[in-house]
């Protein structure tokens, strides 16, 4: 039937091998494919982690291109993240009603469009519906029935992302490359889904194994009302997010890059002819390669016939724009075409497929994402001028996760400070003992497992320096634990632990044993250590060719933090452990610098943070000074000051204005106030308001 529709020509089998070996060189190979994933399940991991943590009872996931792998750099993906939220009890049937839970009972009429349910509340005391509001967006209809609009969960939405919320189907987001949906859980599998398991198939694929998997993933309702129904605002899709990933996890290489050569022609040559509203996405793609697997033998998807199944899938998408509907994988009777891609433009799509097929897909030296086109045309695959991006890629991948780590790692730390009734100190070592005895029973993934250790380890190092901070504060001898601690918790990264323990020794008095540590700290920040932290920006930061290097032949966390130095934090329960001058950074707004803080920003600007490399030189030359060894002081100093008056080098650091206040204060000490103050002035100038420079100048100015 096939060879009835399309000729195979003679030089497909060697064109795929080149278009397989161009792809591999743009990261769509096996390493980076399963790095993507691997980083995605960590991070989702971290997140739901931290979201219990914190006493939310939510599992995140990260679904779509990324933790697929089905994406390169050139395609741009953005991140899906949905937060299943399981204080609430969705019921298909009234006997999964669960005492003292939001119960929320999933009902359907003729009337109701396809895909949607509507969600009765229920008592959670009996089982029983419900008969009066529980929430102001509630709706009771003419039965009585009260019913859960999606207008709470959009409200939510905008409530968490502030000001720049935007708002995309069931997205909430105050960013466009991150969709981040709130979604229910349901307690068991619909029709419209069970119905998918029972279909009569060709036979090639999914494989047994995959359909018993995804026989056991629950599918989500998110707040995504049919648009236009009369009963939008109270409508929740199914979505079988979960069981789609099973099957893009099931793909091999071939079938991967496939579909990223797909999406790469969806992008350049269809998107442009649609009219303004009109959409083909990634998740059609998607859809037509399901439906291509479904029929087409398994010993096809090898490297030879790429393109062959390329252009099978181009066929499955052109029967669904000329029957003019593209049906659902899974979901039964869903049109995904439906208020997306109007007849013209399913018109328009066809006839533009129907020409890369008859001219035997040489669009394809035409594509531009990652130099594809070019890259199929040189002769050469490791000319300069396209390189092998697979080591910026996992270095990439490597630098976001850890500074996504770090991020989750700070808000855990910014609540247990704000806990007025616990403290910092009960709430880590809360936290530290429900982490060891999930880990001790066995009940954390993998990946689970190694985000619970970071955070262990971490909130660690953290409880030594609060204990030392308070033996300082109050004169008392450090206790042989938390020595113990320090220890067992140095290899948090190459820099940040070792440099608090090198600045609680300098402020105990001990400068003979944070010099040794100084100086094992300065053995290990060499170039290829890169600076990791979240309070800037940096999304679109590459990290260095030598790290990425790096990160492409030892992908595990642990060997990676060889290779990165955190931001040194100092708490205000660590304020004895930090040199005095670190103290002007915890209280550094003045007048109304907080009303302008931005929301990350209030997480730790009542903290000081600090740059690794600039803070030891800067113990140094404090620790130096105290030992009367001024050579090794001034070449502190001189460190420092190459740092400061270098626009680049301090444009690395991603606290340039703690860096400069840091300089500003040992010109002080040697006696150069005027210098002094031209440093805060333009510390000043980098970042104008919350900056303890503002305090600094005051100081040395008096009241005007």
């Amino acid at each position: 039937m096939f060879q009835a529709m399309f000729r195979i020509p003679p030089f497909f089998p060697s064109l795929s091998v080149l278009l397989c070996r161009r792809l591999d060189a743009v990261g769509a190979n096996t390493l980076v494919f399963d790095r993507r994933r691997d980083a995605f399940l960590h991070r989702e991991a971290m997140v739901t982690i931290t979201d219990q943590a914190k006493g939310l009872n939510c599992v995140c996931f990260h679904f779509g291109s990324q933790s697929e792998g089905t994406t390169t750099p050139g395609l741009q993906s953005d991140t899906d993240t949905l937060s299943s939220m399981n204080d609430f009890n969705i019921m298909l049937h009234w006997s999964d009603w669960k005492r003292g839970k939001i119960n929320l009972l999933m009902v359907k009429d003729e009337s109701t469009p396809a895909q949607h349910y509507l969600l009765q509340r229920v008592r959670s005391d009996e089982p029983l519906p419900e008969t009066s509001i529980v929430d102001r967006n509630d709706i009771i209809d003419s039965q009585g029935r009260v019913f859960f609009s999606n207008l709470s969960i959009i409200i939510l939405g905008a409530e968490v992302f502030g000001a720049n919320h935007l708002r995309r189907g069931p997205s909430n987001s105050n960013d466009e490359d991150l969709d981040f949906v709130l979604a229910f859980s349901c307690s068991s599998l619909p029709p419209e889904i069970l119905a998918w398991f029972d279909a009569m198939r060709p036979g090639y694929w999914p494989p047994p194994e995959i359909f018993e998997i995804a026989r056991q993933c629950p599918c989500f309702l998110v707040a995504d009302g049919d648009r236009g129904s009369p009963t939008e605002h109270i409508e929740w899709r199914i979505t079988p997010n979960l069981i789609e990933r099973h099957l893009m996890f099931s793909l091999n290489n071939v079938q991967k890059k496939c579909l990223i050569v797909l999406k790469m022609l969806k992008k350049e040559e269809l998107t442009p002819h649609l009219h303004e509203g009109c959409k083909f996405t990634s998740f059609h793609c998607k859809t037509a390669l399901f439906f291509t697997l479904e029929r087409t033998p398994s010993d096809v998807w090898r490297e030879q016939g790429l393109l062959e199944c390329i252009v099978r899938c181009l066929h499955t998408i052109r029967e669904f724009l000329i029957q003019g509907e593209c049906p659902h994988y899974i979901v039964e009777n869903v049109d995904l075409f439906d208020k997306k891609l109007c007849r013209e433009c399913q018109v328009k799509l066809e006839k533009q497929i129907r020409v890369m097929i008859q001219d035997d897909m040489r669009v394809l030296f035409n594509l531009q994402i990652d130099d594809l086109g070019e890259r199929l045309m040189q002769l050469h695959p490791h000319a300069e001028r396209f390189p092998d991006q697979s080591a910026s890629v996992c270095g990439k991948l490597a630098f976001d996760m850890s500074n996504f780590y770090v991020w989750c790692f700070t808000k855990i730390c910014k609540q247990m400070c704000d806990n007025r009734d616990t403290g910092f100190f009960q709430c880590a070592i809360d936290l530290i003992n429900v982490l060891t005895l999930r880990q001790a029973n066995g009940t954390l993934s993998r990946y689970e497992s190694n985000s619970a250790q970071f955070l262990i380890t971490n909130l660690l190092s953290s409880l030594s320096t609060v204990a030392s901070s308070y033996c300082i504060q109050t004169g008392q001898p450090v206790p042989r634990e938390v020595w113990q601690m320090y220890s067992e918790t140095l290899d948090t990264d190459v820099a940040s632990s070792r440099l608090k323990l090198a600045s609680m020794l300098y402020c105990k008095g001990d400068l003979h044993t944070s010099a040794f540590v100084l100086n094992d700290v300065r053995q290990k920040l060499y170039n290829s250590v890169i600076s990791v932290g979240f309070c800037r920006k940096r999304r679109n930061e590459q990290p260095p060719e030598a790290f990425c290097e790096y990160a492409l032949r030892h992908g595990t966390p642990e060997r990676l933090t060889r290779k990165m130095a955190f931001c040194v934090r100092f708490m205000r329960e660590e304020m004895y452990c930090a040199p005095a001058i670190l103290w002007f950074e915890m209280y550094r707004s003045v007048g109304d610098d907080v009303a302008n803080r931005e929301p990350v920003d209030r997480i730790w600007m009542d903290w000081a943070e600090v740059d690794a490399q600039p803070f030891m030189l800067y113990l140094q030359y404090l620790t130096f000074g105290g030992l009367r060894e001024r050579q090794r002081q001034l070449q502190a100093l001189d460190g420092l000051w190459d740092i400061c008056t270098n626009r680049v080098t301090l444009g690395k650091n991603l606290h340039p204005e703690t860096v400069a206040n840091l300089l500003g204060h040992c010109l002080e000490m040697e006696g150069h106030p005027e210098l002094a103050m031209g440093m805060y002035n333009g510390s000043r100038n980098l970042i104008p308001r919350n900056n303890a420079a503002n305090l600094h100048i005051l100081r040395l100015t008096g009241p005007q």
